[in-house]
């Protein structure tokens, strides 16, 4: 049994080996030499990736493993890298040192010496490093959520609540001129008035059955029970919508990794 792991290694090393050359020499017109090995190596290489996070599907294995470990590495090391450039040579180094702007070549701004606050806390968060001075970090931390959910909470307030209320105050009666003139401009276009009037009678049903659902106070019989079950149908469909779109952008992910495989790597397939 100690041998099998063994040999799947080597085929997989070998199947390496021989893609890498492959696509070394049908390198793109102008790659040649190094620049042909590196095409080569890179196409291969995520070739080789894409399979291992796939076959987490058979169970979990060393090169799931290599695979997931690489990727979470390289997020955290590009994350930490962004991070550097872009918010303390981009925004802490330009206020606190003209020493330090000219080392990294940015402009220096001026002296703004409470931007020293946000690195001082970042240093007591570190504490956390520390069996006994593990304490002093839940300072930092109690600021940072504090501060983070005060700023956080007009804006989430205006758009998640606000802005969510006023779309359900929609009229029913849309450039409502008279019966006469609702038959004979009748029209079944999306942008029409009937379908426009059906779509917010429906939004409004839906918002005021879905309210009804979650009112316990009164028992849910006769036709308050059932705006009831029409509102649990509004929240299935919604929750479902919503699931859906999930799963269809999963999907497209995967399509977009299959078509990596048997186009760029395999080359079965060619882009129109």
């Amino acid at each position: 049994m100690r041998k099998t792991p063994i040999i799947i290694m080597l085929v997989v090393c070998c199947l390496f080996v021989v893609s890498l050359i492959i696509k070394a020499t049908s390198a793109p017109d102008g790659a040649a030499g190094f620049d042909a090995f590196l095409h080569g190596f890179y196409v291969t290489f995520a070739a080789f990736l894409t399979l291992a996070i796939m076959s987490f599907l058979y169970r979990d294995n060393p090169f799931y493993k290599f695979a997931e470990h690489l990727y979470v590495g390289v997020s955290a090391a590009y994350a930490m890298c962004l991070g550097f450039w872009s918010t303390l040579v981009g925004n802490l180094f330009p206020r606190i040192s003209e020493t330090l702007c000219d080392w990294f070549e940015v402009p220096f701004t001026g002296y703004e010496w409470h931007f020293l606050v946000p690195p001082v806390l970042g240093v007591i968060l570190l504490m956390r490093l520390s069996p006994k001075g593990g304490w002093i970090s839940r300072w930092a931390l109690a600021f940072i959520v504090g501060t983070t959910a005060g700023l956080n909470l007009p804006r989430f307030l205006r758009s998640d609540f606000i802005e969510q209320i006023s779309s359900t105050f929609v009229p029913l009666l849309v450039n409502w001129q008279g019966i006469g003139n609702f038959f004979s401009n009748l029209s079944l276009s999306a942008s029409g008035q009937l379908v426009t009037m059906l779509s917010n009678l429906v939004v409004f049903l839906g918002v005021l059955c879905g309210i009804i659902y979650f009112f316990f106070s009164k028992e849910h019989k006769g036709a308050f029970g059932a705006a009831s079950r029409f509102g649990i149908w509004i929240l299935m469909i919604t929750f479902g919508a919503s699931f859906g779109y999930t799963v269809m952008g999963r999907i497209s992910l995967l399509v977009g990794r299959l078509t990596f495989l048997l186009d760029n790597w395999l080359g079965v397939i060619t882009n129109r």
